[in-house]
C-alpha cells in the first residue's frame, strides 16, 4: 500500500487482480474525490513519481489520469500538475460512489470488466432515456 498523496489516502495495487492496474489506480481515486477524502484543489504527484510510488509502468498511470480528466475528477494546469477538479456534481458524486461499489462487487465476485459494463449498459438501456 502507497501514501504518494500523503494525508493518509493510500491506494494499492494488487497485480493479481483480474482488474487491471490502470483501473485499480482510478477506481481508488475516484472514490476518494467521491468520498471528498481528496478534496477539490488537491494536487496529485505527478505521473512519475505516482508510478514510481506505486511500482508501476508510467503510461499505467498516465491512462489512469487522462480516463479521470475525461471524467471531470481531475483536471491538469500545465506545468502546475494535477489537480481534483472544482464543480463536481452532488449527483455525480453518489453515482460515482455508486460505480465503485459496483466495480469492486465484479472484481470480488470474478465477473470481467467486459461483462459488467454489459450489465451496466442492459440496465441503463432498460431505465429508459435519462
Amino acid at each position: 500500500m502507497s501514501d504518494p498523496l500523503g494525508a493518509g489516502v493510500r491506494i494499492s495495487v494488487d497485480p493479481d487482480s483480474s482488474v487491471p492496474p490502470y483501473e485499480q489506480v482510478r477506481g481508488q481515486l475516484a472514490e476518494q474525490i467521491g468520498s471528498g477524502r481528496l478534496p477539490v484543489g488537491t494536487r496529485l504527484p505527478t505521473v512519475r513519481r505516482f508510478a514510481v510510488d506505486l511500482g508501476l509502468a508510467a503510461n499505467t498511470v498516465a491512462r489512469a489520469y487522462r480516463e479521470m480528466e475525461a471524467a471531470g475528477l481531475l483536471e491538469t494546469r500545465g506545468r502546475h500538475g494535477t489537480f481534483v477538479a472544482p464543480g463536481r456534481d452532488d449527483a455525480l458524486d453518489r453515482l460515482q460512489r455508486a460505480a465503485a461499489d459496483y466495480a469492486a462487487e465484479a472484481a470480488r465476485l470474478g465477473v470481467p470488466p467486459a461483462a459488467a459494463l454489459s450489465l451496466v449498459r442492459a440496465a441503463l438501456e432498460a431505465a429508459g432515456p435519462g
